[in-house]
């Protein structure tokens, strides 16, 4: 058993762990499922769950390993893949909406997984699978991407034998944990080393779609895309936003209709916060002629270019409660000010 401290797994402490170090997007929050879902586990769990050897460190998939996705599922259909799906509903939804495709979610804390097993059942469907697995790791490994150490290793020694890829048709990113604070950026799922990890399970053509309701992340998820030479971001320069603080202007889709209303975005919009979309198409770049950009916002600040996204500070409010006192606070502080006004103007 691993776990991850401060952002980081932690295994066999030695330099023969290859995770040791790796900066995760998740921690792990407890992990006892309970006797409900402990038992549903035993009895259903590998009906939905996707079997993996395991890698040295927790929620990751041996680097070797290869994974016939059309054997899994039982049949060759177009895959949806969902990263962090929370409690299956988005899923669920997509997989009543899609019965024609195929869903693969990674999930890499099993409480999650476990709940979502629960509600593939109660949704009867046949074509969702999950994975307890951390999907900036295992993704080219399941997939067979380029990036997966085994194809890096066989195209740089024999070219010719590489074998062939399989490719997602959509990845769905739905809201991601935002990290608030500006030293846990480095902690955000979506990042250029992430965009190129995307890219290389979907063909041209495929479409990777995000949203989130924090403001701070919608522009770096933004500037991101707009920047990563293997996607063509759609709308980008369209529907701004005034409140931007980013490096570009507009770049946010309007709401993908096959989005189910979830708690996440109930959330959001209970505590005022606005929520962005993203669509971005995956272009003809081979996944491998091009370096990973920098983080953009890293990038400007070197050129000496001013990011107000990137200065931290306030953060939005995560809950009703907090936006409905930051909203007190705010006519607390205007009225005061104004009384104080009013009190120079008197004694003038």
């Amino acid at each position: 058993m691993t776990q991850a401290v401060h952002g980081k797994e932690e295994g066999n402490l030695t330099q023969d762990n290859p995770h040791y170090g790796r900066i995760t997007s998740f921690s792990l929050r407890g992990s006892r499922l309970g006797d409900k879902y402990e038992k549903l586990m035993q009895e259903r769990g590998s009906e939905f769950t996707l079997q993996v050897p395991a890698g040295f460190a927790h929620a990751t998939i041996a680097p070797g390993a290869r994974i016939d996705l059309q054997e899994v599922f039982g049949r060759n259909a177009p895959i949806v893949v969902e990263v962090g799906p929370g409690s299956g509903e988005q899923l669920m939804h997509g997989a009543r909406m899609h019965p024609e495709w195929n869903f693969l979610a990674f999930e890499a804390w099993a409480p999650g997984v476990a709940r979502c097993v629960h509600h593939a059942i109660q949704a009867d469907v046949q074509n969702v699978r999950i994975a307890q697995l951390d999907a900036a790791q295992a993704l080219p490994i399941v997939f067979g991407s380029p990036l997966a150490p085994a194809a890096l290793q066989t195209a740089a020694n024999d070219p010719e034998k590489a074998g062939e890829p399989q490719f997602a048709a959509e990845v769905w990113t739905f809201f991601p944990d935002p990290w608030r604070k500006k030293k846990h950026r480095k902690r955000r799922i979506v990042s250029p080393a992430f965009a190129q990890i995307v890219a290389s399970i979907l063909a041209p053509g495929g479409i990777w779609r995000l949203a989130t309701d924090w403001a701070n992340y919608a522009w770096q998820m933004r500037d991101v895309l707009a920047q990563s030479p293997w996607f063509d971001l759609q709308y980008l320069g369209k529907n701004p936003d005034a409140a931007d603080e980013g490096l570009y202007v507009g770049g946010f889709a309007p709401r993908f209709a096959g989005r189910a209303l979830t708690r996440f975005e109930e959330r959001g919009i209970e505590a005022g916060r606005p929520v962005h979309d993203f669509v971005a198409v995956r272009n003809e770049v081979p996944i491998l002629s091009q370096a990973v950009p920098e983080d953009p916002w890293l990038a400007a600040k070197a050129q000496g270019i001013e990011v107000l996204a990137d200065r931290g500070g306030e953060r939005a409010p995560s809950s009703r409660r907090g936006f409905l006192k930051a909203q007190a606070a705010t006519a607390e502080h205007k009225a005061d000010q104004s009384s104080q006004g009013t009190a120079d103007g008197a004694a003038s």
